[in-house]
Order: C-alpha cells, then sequence, then structure tokens
C-alpha cells in the first residue's frame, strides 16, 4: 500500500484504508489512460470508469486533470524513493558509484514498466505543480537520501551538484528514449560515465 499521498493539487487527503485504496485505484486508471491515449485525451469521467468509481469520487480529491496528473507526478515521486531507498541498503556506506548506479537504473527500471510514467514521470514531460521545478523536487529527495548514505553533509555545494547531474541526466536519457523506445543503450551507458566524471570531482 502507498503512503497516504496529499499534494497542493489534492482537495483533500484520505483519511480511511477504503479512502486510501480508491484514490490508489484513482491514480492507476489515470496512469493507464496516459499510456493509452495520452494528456490530451485523459479526461476525469474517463478515470473515473476505468477505476470503477463514481465521477464525484474523483472529484473529491481533483478539481480537474491537470490536479490528478500532478498527484501521479508525485507518487511517482514517492514510489522512486522508496527504490532508491531499498537499493541503498544494499550499498555499502560511502561507495557513491553504486549508489548513482542504483539511481539511474531505478530511474530507467520505471521508465520501461511503470504505467504512465513515461509520459509523466516527476512532471517534466507534462508540467505539473505550483513550482513547476520537478527536477528539484527530485534533487531534494536525492540529496536528502544520499547525504545519509554517503555521510557527507547535505549543503548547497552537494544539492547544487545533484541538481546538475538530474538535469543533465534528465536530457540525456530523453535523448537515449527518443532515439530508441526501450532506450538507446550506448546513449545511456555515455549518460553513466558522464555522470560518473561529474560527480567524482566532489564525491571522491
Amino acid at each position: 500500500m502507498d503512503p497516504v499521498l496529499h499534494t497542493a493539487s489534492m482537495r483533500r487527503a484520505p483519511v480511511q484504508q477504503r479512502s486510501a485504496e480508491r484514490l490508489s485505484r484513482i491514480l492507476d486508471s489515470c496512469a493507464q489512460l496516459l499510456d493509452e491515449g495520452g494528456y490530451d485525451e485523459l479526461s476525469t469521467r474517463a478515470v473515473a470508469g476505468r477505476a470503477g468509481v463514481p465521477i464525484g469520487s474523483v472529484y473529491r480529491f481533483f478539481g480537474n486533470k491537470r490536479a490528478l496528473v500532478d498527484a501521479l507526478a508525485e507518487r511517482n515521486l514517492e514510489r522512486y524513493a522508496e527504490r532508491i531507498a531499498g537499493r541503498l541498503a544494499g550499498i555499502p556506506t560511502g561507495d557513491w558509484r553504486a549508489a548513482m548506479d542504483a539511481v539511474l537504473d531505478e530511474y530507467l527500471a520505471m521508465k520501461r514498466t511503470a504505467p504512465g510514467f513515461s509520459l509523466v514521470d516527476f512532471g517534466n514531460q507534462i508540467p505539473v505543480g505550483a513550482d513547476a521545478g520537478p527536477n528539484h523536487r527530485l534533487t531534494d529527495r536525492l540529496t536528502d537520501l544520499l547525504a545519509v548514505h554517503l555521510d557527507r553533509t547535505p549543503d548547497d555545494t552537494l544539492r547544487r551538484t545533484f541538481l546538475v547531474a538530474v538535469e543533465s541526466a534528465d536530457a540525456l536519457v530523453r535523448l537515449a528514449f527518443r532515439l530508441d523506445p526501450a532506450g538507446d543503450e550506448k546513449v545511456i551507458a555515455e549518460t553513466r560515465e558522464l555522470l560518473r566524471a561529474y560527480l567524482a570531482r566532489v564525491l571522491d
């Protein structure tokens, strides 16, 4: 079960287990429909139909489809952070290269398998959220996770370093998936090498 989700775009957070399960079904349905028809074809009514809930249940949480997609992006970030934390638990403390490989590998795995992720990810493909800065949100989460694992202070220098790495990797991974729907392995390999070379100047 996902943690209870409440984003700024949501009208209310679920308070009961049944309500949280309904919200999860709504977001699952939103992700599936995005894969099938894209954002332009998405509607709250279609989401309600796919989830098997009354349209009022969707509007209880979300005012429109934009808010729905924002919540999906936030859930993607939460799930990604959980996957990274799980991978870090099996990596020796201080091994930043293995940690960064895990960060990239888990992103690629979600891009290839998670419904709706290739279109929304954390809000980059369809800009969502009040701050319209999903890579900043992602950087904040990664900095907090990795600083502890690498025994580093999550200061401005580390945060800026990870932001540059995230922005660079984002652009290159988009290129890899434009060249090949499954992700061009040569471009991904170059991305990995670029990240290692850049991060070594701060993390070694």
